[in-house]
């Protein structure tokens, strides 16, 4: 009877971080449109996204898998997240365009507001997650290379740091680049926004770094086994 309630409770440790990896993904772009306050120095305030505490983990989860499966394993789970961010947006919109029964008339401004994305907001998330997920497993198995497996920290870091760069970059540029301004006050309110933001993801990169060696270790115990 014990063996059978473990073995209902037993997980795959591969489908458990696939897993993570799919909830963290979905949380950034369900829940990542807030910020709150960091600190303030004087008239200037630094925010961040929610999503900062999640998109880092997405990150050195490709590490890890990349490390112990090789970047073709790696390629294909963010391939299917890509597809998943992209049903997400469709189902968000098709789910908000229906009309609400009698019962939930009072809550449905409040749906829609959460779930209604913008189509610019959602297609800057989309590309920015595209661009920089592929380009941090680019960059993770071009260090591989040229050291070798030593220095996991250095593939982990340097990977993750570049590519949550360009994933700020993008985002912020497709999201909230005024057409109707000039170039110089762009610029000016972008870089506000993605220098401060970046910072705050890459010292969460480094905080988590001790977990991508953990990660690596559980997972390599049991392809010994």
């Amino acid at each position: 009877m014990l063996k059978k309630v473990k073995s209902w409770f037993a997980i795959q440790k591969l489908d458990f971080l696939i897993a993570l990896y799919v909830f963290c993904t979905i949380v950034s772009e369900l829940m990542g449109t807030k910020t709150f306050p960091i600190l303030s120095i004087g008239a200037f305030n630094l925010n961040a996204s929610t999503a900062i505490f999640v998109l880092p983990i997405i990150y050195s989860i490709n590490d890890i898998i990349t490390e112990v499966f090789g970047p073709e394993r790696t390629r294909s789970i963010i391939r299917s997240s890509i597809v998943m961010v992209f049903l997400l947006s469709l189902i968000s919109l098709f789910f908000t365009s229906l009309p609400p029964s009698t019962r939930y008339l009072k809550s449905e401004p409040a749906y829609d507001l959460i779930f209604k994305q913008t189509a610019r907001i959602s297609i800057a998330s989309l590309l920015a997650f595209a661009i920089s997920d592929m380009l941090d497993l680019a960059i993770f198995v071009r260090i591989r290379k040229s050291l070798g497996k030593k220095a996991l920290w250095l593939r982990n870091n340097v990977s993750n740091i570049i590519s949550l760069f360009i994933d700020t970059v993008v985002f912020m540029v497709l999201a909230f680049y005024a057409f109707d301004k000039p170039f110089v006050e762009n610029y000016n309110f972008l870089i506000s926004i993605i220098l401060p933001y970046w910072f705050m993801k890459c010292f969460m990169s480094v905080i988590e770094t001790p977990f991508v060696y953990l990660g690596v270790r559980w997972f390599k115990k049991e392809t010994k086994k």
